[in-house]
């Protein structure tokens, strides 16, 4: 009878103590008295992807830490939970005003999204074509073999590939930092141009390691340009006209596209 006694008062002193009640607020209260990460920390985290953190604060969202990077000239957000676990590439938005919510928002300039592209000045020796390498309607793909909308539209290209006879689809691999074993993956594929190959990259599955210089090189180009033309995700595609289409469409309806309907 003592000991349960002594344990209930116990429970109730607990209860009753300023800590407990901080405890209570969990991570509703000042997520800087818990969490914190240093511009030294985040570099070392996002050192396989390239790049230099300047600045690191809270996100409007809590449980994130942003990051502000730079790489080749730009300025960029990347998202890291609190775990330091996982990279976020996108933004947050405020559901109330549907606008884009950031610490470093006045730090970023929001480039002008481009609408169109020089078709003569693609990279397209670099090129993996699927279809008719003859056809006189020229597609143009910007795709990164670990995107998940980019594996989604391979399927539809394919597609494309059997109901347009007239197209050559030129697929241009254009592997994103978030993604750092893509690079690879391209390079590998890029080597020896090969269909089979290039359908294993975009199902996810293991390939050999690259081996040639040249498809470093030839990787390089394709990135170099895309970041010249403002082409920043994936999948992009580029019509005949050298107009920019972000994001992939169903084979029926690309079809359609490039029949001008």
């Amino acid at each position: 009878m003592f000991k349960e006694l002594c344990i209930a008062t116990a429970v109730i002193i607990i209860l009753a103590t300023s800590s407990y009640a901080m405890a209570k607020e969990g991570c509703g209260g000042v997520c800087t008295a818990c969490h914190s990460l240093t511009e030294k920390e985040a570099n070392e985290v996002i050192k396989k992807i390239g790049g230099t953190v300047t600045s690191v604060k809270q996100s409007p969202s809590k449980g994130l830490f942003e990051l502000l990077v730079e790489k080749d000239g730009q300025k960029g957000i990347l998202l890291l939970d609190y775990g330091k676990k996982h990279l976020i590439q996108g933004m947050v938005v405020d559901i109330e005003t549907l606008q884009p919510a950031s610490a470093h928002q006045q730090n970023v300039t929001q480039p002008k999204e481009p609408t169109s592209v020089d078709v003569t000045t693609i990279p397209v020796k670099n090129a993996v074509i699927m279809g008719n390498p003859k056809g006189s309607k020229k597609l143009y793909v910007f795709t990164d073999p670990d995107c998940p909308y980019c594996r989604k539209g391979h399927v539809e290209l394919k597609k494309l590939a059997k109901i347009a006879p007239d197209v050559a689809i030129h697929i241009m691999l254009y592997p994103l930092p978030m993604h750092p074993a893509a690079y690879d993956k391209s390079r590998t594929v890029i080597e020896t141009k090969d269909h089979d190959l290039l359908d294993k990259a975009f199902e996810g599955k293991d390939i050999a390691k690259p081996t040639s210089d040249a498809s470093k090189k030839a990787i390089d180009e394709i990135v170099t340009f895309a970041n010249a033309n403002g082409i920043s995700g994936t999948p992009t595609m580029v019509m005949p006209d050298g107009t920019i289409q972000v994001g992939m469409r169903d084979a029926e309806t690309m079809k359609k596209m490039l029949e001008g309907k």
